[in-house]
């Protein structure tokens, strides 16, 4: 037998996981803060529930086979038609209704670089609103999310559907070729404007003058949003679409303008999203040091698909975060946390007579709810000390014969690497009062 990882899928090792839980606790404070509890579906849902939902190309990648009971099962390919499937069958949920998820995913698309077939989303969405409230609390929260997580420089580039549809009936382009146009335009900024015109030449019905037109529209740059929105006003209001998008943008404008969150938004006309559900506002986040890494979190209006299952209109809104994309970009970014442990401190074994005492006071310190490592075997302290300083644990702790007969603890702070003999009470101060202050 070959012991080995099945192609596309990966083991977590207990640093990373650490430093994953601690990002995504985060981001659920946030979501929390803002009004929103969490919700989980089954990994599973009947292959009828998933199918023609996301699209031809989500229906090729999905995980779908028969079950023991023959029934025809796919594993869920994202967070959102679960979501939607929910709200249909629980009519007793009232609205409007947020929720957040933080889940794993699975797509039988080919492993690359960046690319696997299991994966964790995180979304967040607001559903049964269709105001320029809702549509700016995402734009809210996306901000307030990578606040938190300690990134200071990115834009959430923001965009509209009837903006894009504008942009190709401009193109001499109504329903058919839509699909085709709108992902090439979502790569313009990967494949350059030669590229893209070269591409969607191929399109049936595709007007060469327009696709100038549009990309003169896509490619010009503004100061700020204000003077983007003037813009496309005067480039595509005589568009009834077009000029309805402007009007509710100008809107959201004003409210990202008054939570003071509108510096890090920028309405940005070639940004396009690839799947097909989306009806209104659409946004991806680019982080302006390392813009190479792509969108590390994305979303937008949805009104049509929750209607699919539910027989009636449900508009809805939500942001999905890329998790593995944001995490390496805050690695990078060197934002992370370099703990291996998750405990604040460390209590050592001085000897086997002594341990007794160890354990009781790893006791204590775990009772008043601090994180504690008892240190599992016999060692050389030397030995152990290293392992602390290995795996960032800040504190240790030793009961020696003479501290344990006067009742007292060596306390040494590794980071500093001062050591002093005082009461387990004052060491546990310390301990809280350090780990509060490095938000522990």
């Amino acid at each position: 037998m070959k012991v080995q990882c099945l192609k596309g899928f990966r083991d977590y090792l207990p640093g990373e996981m650490l430093q994953k839980d601690r990002m995504l606790q985060t981001v659920q404070q946030v979501f929390q803060q803002h009004g929103y509890p969490p919700l989980m579906t089954p990994a599973l849902e009947y292959s009828e529930v998933l199918l023609n939902k996301s699209g031809e190309e989500a229906d090729l990648l999905l995980y779908r086979f028969r079950d023991n009971g023959d029934r025809d099962v796919a594993m869920r390919y994202d967070l959102t038609v679960p979501l939607a499937r929910v709200l249909a069958e629980h009519g007793e949920i009232t609205m409007p209704f947020r929720r957040y998820q933080i889940a794993p995913v699975w797509r039988a698309e080919k492993p690359a670089r960046g690319r696997f077939r299991e994966f964790v989303q995180c979304d967040v969405d607001l559903v049964g609103v269709d105001s320029a409230a809702a549509d700016a609390e995402m734009l809210v929260i996306g901000c307030a999310v990578m606040d938190a997580l300690g990134i200071e420089q990115y834009q959430m580039r923001v965009n509209h559907r009837g903006i894009l549809g504008a942009l190709c009936r401009l193109a001499g382009l109504e329903s058919a070729g839509e699909v085709a146009f709108l992902r090439l335009l979502d790569k313009l900024d990967k494949i350059g404007a030669d590229a893209f015109r070269s591409e969607v030449g191929e399109i049936p019905g595709i007007d060469s003058d327009g696709v100038e037109k549009v990309l003169e529209t896509v490619l010009i740059e503004r100061d700020d949003s204000r003077q983007m929105l003037q813009f496309l006003q005067e480039a595509l209001g005589h568009d009834d679409e077009a000029a309805a998008a402007i009007a509710r943008m100008d809107r959201v404008q004003d409210l990202i303008e008054a939570s003071g969150v509108a510096d890090h938004c920028q309405i940005d006309p070639s940004i396009a999203r690839g799947l097909s559900y989306y009806t209104g506002l659409v946004y991806e986040t680019i982080l302006d040091s390392i813009p190479e890494i792509g969108s590390v979190m994305s979303g937008g209006r949805y009104d049509g698909l929750i209607g699919m299952f539910a027989g009636k209109e449900l508009p809805a809104i939500g942001i999905s975060l890329g998790i593995d994309r944001l995490f390496s970009a805050l690695k990078e970014l060197d934002l992370l946390d370099a703990c291996s442990q998750p405990a604040d401190v460390m209590v050592c074994q001085f000897s086997p007579e002594l341990l007794a005492a160890s354990f009781e006071a790893a006791a204590t310190l775990r009772a008043a709810g601090i994180a504690t490592l008892l240190y599992p075997t016999e060692a050389k302290l030397k030995k152990q000390l290293q392992f602390a300083q290995r795996a960032g644990v800040p504190f240790v702790i030793v009961i020696g014969v003479d501290e344990h007969k006067a009742g007292t603890v060596q306390l040494r702070s590794m980071d500093e690497g001062l050591q002093e003999e005082i009461s387990l009470a004052e060491a546990m101060k310390k301990i809280e009062q350090t780990c509060r202050r490095d938000g522990q």
